[in-house]
């Protein structure tokens, strides 16, 4: 990856974890990976609200459409998996509320949160 593409992933990173954080949320983890054994899959930000997980996954691009556009199913799968590793470790386990929310960053910086992007 670029360095110009690098500091444009941390600094839509950083814009929505900030976002998370202006709701209440608690950020718990930044660029999160399942050991390479278990699927090896990268979380973008993972939060806390109470007892709730929220796995997000950041995708900038020119629009947010665009960006949308950028999370295949094969992503999503790896992220899945992921998510079910970090879950091990929490006290209820897999039967943890979670959820998973796709944060679409466009070019001016503009962030629209899917929640629960998964469901939809």
């Amino acid at each position: 990856m670029g360095q110009l593409a690098y500091h444009a992933g941390n600094a839509a990173e950083g814009a929505v974890a900030r976002h998370y954080c202006a709701k209440g949320l608690e950020i718990v983890a930044k660029r999160w990976r399942a050991a390479r054994a278990d699927g090896g899959g990268e979380i973008d930000l993972i939060a806390r609200n109470g007892t709730q997980i929220i796995f997000i996954e950041v995708k900038k691009s020119h629009s947010h459409a665009q960006a949308a556009q950028m999370l295949g199913t094969r992503q999503m799968a790896r992220i899945a998996r992921s998510a079910a590793v970090f879950l091990a470790g929490e006290p209820a386990g897999q039967n943890t509320e979670a959820r998973f929310d796709v944060a679409l960053v466009d070019s001016f910086g503009s962030v629209e949160i899917i929640e629960n992007a998964y469901a939809a």
